[in-house]
């Protein structure tokens, strides 16, 4: 299960953001994922926890949200999504020479973190 490793490198750069903003706290942790990247929506969620126990985003809740695959094509350079990851056609014309413009990524895209208790600190 690579999502483990996955969800480990992911950790080291929510650790520097966390440390960048002098947050506290890890709450909520956004990832986007394409149906093209190698990564098992289900088997990530199920490794997150594994992989943040005991770091600062320990009670955090990860949420998956789930990108299509969007093509553009060769033919008629129309822009379209995919029906599935086995039949990367165009949308619009049908035509099997196409460019894969999204739907193989990975993303951290964001973060909600808890800096209440850091500037209370320096408040006080």
């Amino acid at each position: 299960m690579h999502e483990l490793s996955i969800c480990q490198s992911m950790l080291n750069q929510i650790e520097a953001v966390a440390m960048e903003n002098r947050a506290t706290a890890v709450h909520r942790v956004k990832v986007q994922v394409g149906p093209l990247s190698g990564v098992e929506p289900q088997l990530l969620q199920q490794a997150f926890p594994i992989a943040v126990a005991g770091s600062i985003a320990e009670t955090a809740v990860l949420e998956i949200e789930l990108l299509p695959i969007r093509l553009e094509c060769r033919q008629c350079g129309a822009e379209s999504e995919a029906a599935s990851a086995n039949k990367l056609v165009c949308g619009q014309c049908g035509h099997w020479q196409t460019r894969l413009l999204s739907g193989d990524e990975m993303l951290l895209a964001s973060l909600e973190l808890d800096r209440s208790t850091a500037e209370q600190a320096a408040k006080g």
